[in-house]
């Protein structure tokens, strides 16, 4: 469906499509959202210039789309998207500030840069080089720590272990292309259909 243009510009609002961080707030005008349908990455009108701009034009950090939502009065546009670099002109991420980033989205984030900067030589990036076997054993043995963690009843080493499982979970994922937001949406799915069939549905199980 697309956008009702009749009344001048459009609010975009970008997403992070794989951690639903809210990014930014832009304006598109009608031309700006075919060239983003057509090219696959945003375009805006800017009110200040007064002309199109695509997102990152400069920096290079362009916001390549991976899907559109309308709101319900087809007057607002929502963009996941995979963006190139941080998002703020400043550095950060978001330009609602990288505070707005749970601790979880930022390991998921940290881990992204890293893969894409090989040249840091940071334990990430030797995970990742060495591949999904050793990726997987990490993560076994991860899973044996915190086991043994509980099995003594340690409280703080637990928390420690299962910030160790998590990390070790994250690096798994991103080699798998798997994010945290396609996690969140399987969850929101099942406790949506929990809700919906009031526990009637025997394939879905209650946690």
């Amino acid at each position: 469906m697309k956008p009702d243009f009749s009344k001048g510009l459009l609010p975009a609002v970008l997403q992070h499509w794989t951690d639903r961080t809210v990014l930014m707030l832009g304006y598109m005008n009608e031309e700006a959202y075919e060239r983003t349908v057509s090219e696959g990455v945003v375009w805006f009108y800017s009110r200040s210039k007064e002309r199109l701009w695509k997102k990152g034009e400069s920096s290079g950090n362009v916001q390549r789309v991976k899907d559109m939502a309308l709101d319900c009065d087809q007057d607002t546009l929502l963009i996941q998207v995979d963006p190139a670099g941080p998002t703020c002109h400043t550095g950060a991420n978001s330009c609602f500030g990288d505070e707005s980033v749970s601790p979880l989205q930022s390991l998921e984030g940290m881990i992204r840069d890293r893969a894409a900067d090989r040249a840091s030589g940071s334990y990430t990036n030797y995970l990742l080089g060495e591949g999904i076997d050793k990726i997987a054993k990490k993560f076994g043995e991860e899973s044996f720590e915190v086991v043994i963690a509980a099995m003594k009843r340690d409280r703080e080493e637990l928390k420690n272990e299962t910030a160790d499982l998590l990390y070790h979970l994250f690096v798994l994922l991103h080699e798998q292309g798997v994010g945290i937001g396609e996690i969140e949406r399987i969850l929101d799915e099942r406790h949506a259909k929990k809700n919906n069939f009031k526990g009637e549905r025997k394939d879905i199980r209650e946690w």
